[in-house]
């Protein structure tokens, strides 16, 4: 069975065994498709709604 699973910034689904898991000191885990999505999120602290190219609300 594949796992399919969720960007935390843009909401593009992908495969088990790609992307990047990032996880906050808090205990939070958030889960990027790609380094685009990784560096906006963490490295410039953009948020997805301010962001044209991003598809989820």
């Amino acid at each position: 069975m594949v796992r399919l699973y969720k960007c935390s910034f843009c909401g593009q689904e992908f495969y088990h065994g790609k992307g990047v898991m990032y996880i906050k000191t808090d205990g939070t885990v958030l889960k990027f498709c790609s380094s685009k999505c990784r560096k906006n999120t963490i490295k410039l602290r953009r948020a997805p709604h301010k962001v044209t190219w991003v598809k989820k609300a």
